[in-house]
């Protein structure tokens, strides 16, 4: 096919670039705190433990996407542990890789090895986060709409998102469409501090197809090597 101009000459299916070297070398998250100067409620405004015992007397489930070491999710299973929320709160930590950190880990927290875009959780979740993991994503909507459906119906999600990671096939970024696109299947987008949240689960279906994903984009806002997401609307 012609390559749209604007569009790289590569584009990678999420299977290679699971095996890219900026996804597999990236090392924001491995050794992210649940607290501090970069810990999670520094960068997605949400109190885990807070909101994980407000939940916890009708049981509370989190899922933390692209968890890497697991340090974060370790951190707050060992804080309830002490607290009276025993059998009432799972934690589950996923990542691309099961570089997970060593110790002894409480019965509320499991560590899974998987995609975003692949893995098939077993229940529904009161909370899911994701800290900077979807820079790393090749199809970054597709991901949107499955963690939109593993959501109960009370639950919260947030995680960082930069919009401008998604683009059309001639490169610009997808811009106001899909942010109002975004908006109005439920998501609420903070452009100033580039972070997506939601409340409550749905299933949704976001009206673009996937083309494939950028491995040499550069740095984003962060300053760290990240991938853009292609895609195309579907036609009506």
């Amino acid at each position: 096919m012609e390559i749209p101009r604007g569009m790289p000459m590569r584009l990678l299916d999420d299977a290679a670039l699971e095996s890219s070297s900026v996804v597999a070398n990236c090392v924001m998250n491995r050794e992210r705190s649940l607290s501090g100067s970069n810990g999670y409620g520094r960068e997605l405004g949400v109190d885990i433990i807070a909101e994980l015992t407000g939940r916890a007397r009708a049981g509370v489930r989190w899922l933390d996407v692209c968890c890497g070491s697991g340090r974060a999710p370790a951190e707050a299973a060992r804080l309830l542990a002490g607290r009276d929320t025993a059998g009432r709160v799972e934690i589950v930590g996923l990542d691309l890789v099961d570089h997970f950190a060593a110790g002894f880990f409480p019965p509320a927290l499991q560590l899974v090895t998987g995609s975003v875009t692949e893995w098939v959780p077993d229940g529904r979740f009161d909370l899911i986060t994701c800290v900077h993991g979807l820079h790393y994503v090749g199809d970054k909507l597709g991901a949107l709409t499955r963690i939109a459906s593993w959501l109960a119906d009370n639950g919260l999600f947030v995680a960082n998102f930069d919009v401008r990671s998604v683009r059309s096939a001639d490169g610009r970024p997808a811009g106001r469409r899909l942010t109002a696109e975004l908006r109005r299947q439920g998501f609420v987008y903070d452009s100033a501090r580039r972070r997506i949240s939601r409340h409550g689960g749905a299933k949704i279906r976001l009206p673009y197809r996937y083309l494939g994903a950028d491995d040499q984009a550069g740095p984003n806002y962060t300053g760290q090597p990240a991938v853009d997401s292609f895609y195309e609307p579907f036609s009506h």
